[in-house]
């Protein structure tokens, strides 16, 4: 079982350049501009992966009463998910859902 670390902190989108705030409800994994993430987490919040690579969204996923981001990684090609923020631009998920696999 993963071991959650909540770590709730802002970062500068190494993808899109934007600033992102923290989201205040849990930990922030991800941009919600262009939704891409980095690859630094083994469980989530640790930041104990050296491979730092940036986690490229390739797809969505239904999950409970929500959605999935699904992620790999564009250095080492691992596949990760992280569940969407309420902050998420929508514009953006559905284009990833839109994209054939």
């Amino acid at each position: 079982m993963k071991r959650f670390n909540e770590l709730d902190e802002g970062f500068i989108c190494e993808n899109c350049n934007k600033k992102v705030k923290p989201l205040n409800y849990s930990s922030r994994d991800h941009c919600p501009f262009c939704l891409y993430s980095k690859h630094v987490d083994i469980n989530p919040g640790d930041r104990n992966n050296s491979c730092k690579g940036i986690m490229k969204p390739i797809g969505i996923e239904k999950y409970k009463d929500t959605y999935k981001i699904i992620y790999q990684c564009m250095k080492c090609k691992e596949k990760h998910k992280n569940i969407i923020a309420k902050d998420d631009d929508m514009n953006e998920i559905i284009h990833i859902s839109s994209i054939i696999k």
